[in-house]
């Protein structure tokens, strides 16, 4: 008899997992997905809480899939729509076969990030400590802060990387790669995300209104696309509606004889235009909606479990 073992089919030559990508707000994190997925799959701006519900990005690399779940920056909840947020980032470390953790590094270890790492403690998944932005401080301060952290929780792995620039992000890779368990992928290989184009739409214009407006609006808006109609000339009508809380918010939003809805809605065209391949018509409607983001209806339409 052979002693050599027969060769073992797809799914013992195939390896899968899920990441859960957690932190703070402004951690980084949307930005180290898109980085690693070569696309964009979550949007990013400057503002903390970005990110308002778990998006699963799919990262094929040596054999291994990589589902990356970019989850909402956590942070301590006011309104129904903060505690679904945060909510939905720790059900995927449930979730995970692997946690990460994301740091930024100029911050340093603040009181938001020990609170998370006091939770993380209770973690059965194992956690590696990611130590963000790292190309924008002294090298002299991360030593310490990795101690300071390993402390307070013993990370199974510490990576200094930094997704703007793609610094140290070959490596991760590669570790995630062989650390993932054996088995068949979850998702087809060409797939880049679980995000509907619908959501997307939405997510798209969301991140615009970030980007352009200022003071209470970006955090008091929220988007939907009421409609999708594909054309008959291969284009796509959308048709989203922004949700505000008061009249004030609508005004700075819509803008001097409609300029800032405008803009918003022609970056968001284009933006989408890019993503989807063909030609977008965008129509964008805003409207004032007191307390949406205590509404239960509003809460499942952006793709979170309303939990109370």
């Amino acid at each position: 008899m052979s002693d050599i073992p027969e060769s073992g089919g797809p799914e013992e030559q195939t390896r899968c997992g899920i990441i859960a990508v957690v932190g703070a707000p402004n951690a980084g994190k949307s930005t180290l997905v898109n980085r690693l997925t070569g696309s964009k799959v979550s949007i990013v701006s400057p503002k903390p809480q970005t990110t308002r519900f778990r998006i699963r990005a799919v990262v094929m690399h040596k054999g291994a899939q990589l589902v990356l779940a970019d989850t909402p920056g956590i942070f301590s909840p006011r309104r129904r729509l903060d505690r679904a947020m945060v909510a939905a980032a720790w059900e995927s470390t449930q979730d995970a076969d692997l946690a990460l953790l994301v740091v930024d590094a100029r911050a340093g270890l603040t009181e938001a990030l020990q609170s998370i790492v006091s939770v993380l403690k209770r973690s059965k998944v194992p956690v590696w400590l990611v130590l963000n932005k790292t190309d924008l401080i002294d090298t002299k301060r991360l030593l310490p802060l990795t101690a300071a952290l390993n402390e307070q929780l013993s990370f199974a792995e510490t990576l200094m990387i930094s997704a703007e620039t793609g610094d140290g992000l070959e490596r991760m890779l590669d570790m995630l790669a062989s650390h993932v368990p054996q088995g068949p992928y979850l998702f087809p290989e060409d797939d880049l995300s679980d995000l509907p184009d619908r959501m997307l739409a939405a997510e798209i214009v969301r991140e615009q209104i970030l980007r352009q407006t200022h003071e209470e609006v970006p955090h008091h808006a929220t988007v939907e696309t009421e409609q999708w109609e594909e054309r008959r000339d291969g284009s796509v009508r959308i048709d989203c509606t922004i949700y505000v809380g008061r009249a004030s918010q609508k005004a700075i939003l819509i803008g001097d004889k409609g300029a800032k809805i405008k803009e918003i809605g022609r970056r968001a065209r284009t933006e989408l235009e890019a993503l989807l391949e063909r030609r977008v018509h965008l129509f964008l409607n805003v409207k004032e909606r007191s307390g949406w983001d205590e509404e239960r209806a509003r809460i499942r339409a952006i793709g979170l479990e309303d939990i109370g």
